[in-house]
């Protein structure tokens, strides 16, 4: 049976903002890893994101196939925001 889920941006890391050099900053999506279609494994990087002063990569939380993206890159991103949809099974 095949299970059709929603793949959002996690909290950010407690250093991304507890430091103060990139929490109060825009979050960019910078690059997209994947594209709809391809076989993603658990922990595989989807996407990466970026302040002024960082850069950090988003894993994929499960293992499947990606059904379709709801980012571009340059696109404002925060925390529970839609990447992508993941189908699994």
């Amino acid at each position: 049976m095949t299970q059709l889920l929603e793949i959002r941006l996690p909290s950010m890391p407690e250093c991304w903002e507890s430091c103060g050099a990139c929490g109060d900053e825009e979050v960019l999506v910078a690059e997209i890893l994947i594209s709809p279609g391809d076989q993603v494994q658990f922990d595989d990087p989807l996407i990466t994101l970026e302040t002024d002063k960082t850069t950090l990569d988003i894993p994929s939380p499960y293992s499947g196939v990606v059904v379709d993206l709801h980012i571009a890159v340059g696109d404002p991103i925060g925390e529970g925001d839609l990447i992508l949809r993941l189908r699994r099974g």
